[in-house]
């Protein structure tokens, strides 16, 4: 019987080799974020939230990468120009691309800060993730022989996911690592599926966990991951693999808050006075712009979209706002 079901699981992963996935975006309190769509003829817009990568085949990595950098935001991962903003405490909703059945394994999250510079130029190799969210092997009893996994609740879920920021994480600039790890194919090990994308936490946290450099965050010997472990046959126990989950980890049920609308990505940083980290969106100005200049006030004078921009950021440090 095992055999009879291993063979089809095996078939329905060959089915869709072509069309693994991809997280395609992101929902905050109703608001929609872009990832990085890897499609023939998607138009990826430059300022979005999700890491571009080389994958476009939707494909996986495997058990010779945990030593390299395509571990950390898959293959030659490269920093997205954006940030979503959300508040410590609120949930990020992400939506991936769909997900084959016979794809069983883990779901995990990790954050890793950037500093006051923020994300989009931030060197991968230095972040250092701390896991927040993880699911693994929910029930050995169900969907015999293979067992009821994360990933089967990511699918009866839209194929989306949800997690919280824990509320004790200090405000500032973060990327959020994704990742389904897919179980099924005894000769390959373990194919894995990173998705990276940044965010913006506010909020009056103080924490910010110790974390692992992504090129250490596997092994190949670890029991969740080792070459020939055979879901198919049945497991009793999964022991989900990577550094172990934060004391302040929350979790929260799986639901699909639908987006209403799209979010405003945030795109500027700076390090307002005190040290502390401050965002100073830029804005797209077309016309003539009126306002009172510091130091004259109730004077009036026109500025072109540079020159708006300059005094913006000036004036916040000024603590004058705009």
């Amino acid at each position: 019987m095992h055999s009879i079901s291993a063979t089809l699981l095996a078939l329905a992963g060959a089915a869709t080799v072509a069309a693994h996935s991809f997280v395609s975006n992101i929902n905050i309190d109703q608001k929609s974020y872009p990832g990085f769509r890897p499609m023939n003829g998607s138009v990826n817009n430059p300022v979005i939230v999700g890491w571009s990568t080389s994958a476009w085949d939707q494909g996986w990595i495997g058990a010779t990468t945990y030593a390299s950098p395509d571990i950390i935001c898959h293959r030659n991962g490269s920093n997205a120009k954006g940030h979503a903003p959300v508040a410590a405490g609120d949930k990020v909703h992400i939506q991936w691309n769909g997900w084959p059945q016979g794809h069983k394994g883990p779901v995990m999250d990790y954050l890793a800060p950037c500093g006051v510079g923020g994300c989009q130029s931030v060197d991968k190799t230095s972040l250092e993730f701390f896991k927040i969210n993880q699911g693994g092997l929910v029930n050995a009893s169900a969907m015999r022989p293979y067992g009821e996994w994360a990933t089967d609740q990511l699918i009866a879920n839209n194929n989306s996911w949800l997690i919280e920021i824990p509320p004790a994480i200090k405000p500032g600039f973060y990327v959020l690592r994704t990742e389904i790890i897919a179980l099924h194919n005894l000769t390959s090990g373990a194919q894995h599926y990173p998705q990276c994308l940044n965010l913006e936490i506010t909020g009056n946290g103080t924490e910010v966990p110790s974390g692992v450099l992504g090129e250490h965050l596997y092994n190949a010997t670890e029991s969740g991951l080792k070459q020939g472990l055979n879901i198919t046959a049945g497991v009793t126990s999964y022991l989900v693999p990577g550094p172990t989950i934060i004391a302040d980890a929350v979790s929260v049920s799986l639901s699909y808050p639908k987006p209403t609308g799209t979010g405003t990505i945030i795109t500027g940083t700076a390090t307002a006075s005190g040290g502390s980290s401050a965002t100073v969106p830029v804005v797209t100005v077309t016309a003539t712009v009126t306002a009172s200049k510091p130091g004259n006030a109730g004077s009036l004078f026109a500025r072109t979209t540079q020159a708006v921009n300059s005094d913006r950021r000036r004036w916040y440090h000024q603590g004058l706002g705009f």
